[in-house]
């Protein structure tokens, strides 16, 4: 593609964050200028909860996927409150957020006005975060790759994140339905009519979004590895070259004729929930599992930074990118390249790390905030 036919990059960029009794972050207002940002202490200081607090101005659960009533700070009323001025490309918009005393569930505030956050928020602020967790994605179990590539899709796509949602409140629903004293097989049915149709979108907003974030992460250049990427299982195997509605019966027919086993399992044999994300190191045509650590960062990398220039490319909103201790497990050479991205990139990224030293050449160019115990010092 010639860069004239790039769209202009749509990023949205945190210009002001104004903190309440946010984990041990008591009472803080930052003021950001452009270029990254940079978050450096000793471990517990608050870097981690400072990038959780920007995660917690889109919709969901934030990096930490905390209860909200889990957020507040010790020795408070219980309740917290983030404010975000986020600048985008229809200009800035303040995102408000928190939770009152003797609540369970989180509000959300656009410009004064309370808002349902996954109908209205997608459109002014996404965030996409790493965290040292996610540095062993490829050798944790399904879910947490499932997990990975579902928040990639739902931070701008609402209506993904309501429709994994819905599946996994009716797949629960089936199973009560099935573990019941006189199962009612007529609502049973619907139910597994139901979960097919669902089973057979997730499965094909998911193979969608792989394919195309596969096309821009195969032909990555430089120091981060080329990644191949593809959606396995047996509901993908179902759809290869079907008509969906053919699928959606063949589900719904699988399903009706496991009901004793998925009654016993707690769960169902075919389904989304049962894929995996399937990642390749192109250059050596290696499963990421069993690459080196710096190998699988790098490789991690290479997907996030596809997944943005992806966006840009479609011309989607370009989301902020938090990376918590971002220079573990990189040499200097990929440090460097990440660093060079980050400048070249449109939007705006948070960076954590327990010493300034790995940060040095973004000095001048990003914003320094030093943490020490919630405290939070800037020198920029």
């Amino acid at each position: 593609m010639r860069t004239d036919d790039v769209p202009d990059a749509l990023p949205c960029v945190v210009r002001r964050l104004q903190l309440s009794c946010f984990r041990n972050l008591s009472d803080h207002v930052l003021n950001l200028p452009d270029g990254p940002v940079v978050l450096h202490g000793d471990n517990g200081a608050g870097k981690t909860n400072l990038l959780e607090a920007v995660s917690m101005l889109a919709p969901g659960r934030g990096l930490r996927r905390a209860r909200a009533s889990e957020q507040a700070c010790t020795g408070g009323t219980g309740g917290w409150a983030l404010q975000g001025h986020i600048e985008g490309p229809e200009g800035i918009h303040a995102v408000a957020t928190g939770l009152e005393p003797g609540q369970e569930r989180r509000r959300f505030r656009l410009d004064g006005r309370d808002i349902a956050a996954r109908d209205e928020l997608p459109a002014v602020v996404g965030v996409v975060w790493l965290t040292p967790a996610e540095d062993r994605l490829f050798v944790e179990a399904p879910a947490e790759r499932r997990r990975f590539l579902d928040r990639l899709i739902g931070a701008d796509d609402p209506a993904f994140a309501g429709l994994t949602a819905r599946y996994d409140r009716r797949l629960r629903e089936r199973t009560a339905v099935l573990r019941g004293e006189r199962p009612d097989r007529v609502w049973v049915s619907t139910l597994e009519a139901a979960l097919a149709a669902d089973a057979v979108a997730i499965a094909a907003a998911r193979a969608e979004r792989v394919e195309s974030l596969d096309a821009m992460v195969a032909d990555s250049r430089g120091p981060f590895p080329r990644v191949r990427l593809e959606v396995s299982g047996e509901l993908e195997a179902l759809m290869d070259g079907r008509p969906a509605l053919d699928v959606e019966e063949e589900v719904a027919a699988r399903l009706q004729r496991s009901r004793d086993l998925d009654r016993d399992a707690g769960g169902a044999l075919i389904g989304p929930h049962r894929s995996d994300l399937i990642a390749i190191d192109a250059e050596t045509a290696t499963p990421a599992a069993r690459c080196s650590t710096g190998r699988q960062k790098a490789l991690l990398l290479s997907i996030v930074l596809g997944e943005l220039a992806r966006r840009r490319r479609i011309g989607a909103l370009v989301p902020i990118l938090l990376l918590d201790e971002a220079a573990a497990h990189l040499d200097g050479t990929r440090r460097a390249a990440l660093f060079e991205r980050i400048l070249d990139a449109p939007g705006q990224t948070w960076l954590s790390g327990t010493e300034q030293a790995p940060f040095a050449a973004l000095r001048g160019k990003a914003a320094f905030f030093h943490l020490n115990q919630g405290d939070i010092a800037d020198h920029v």
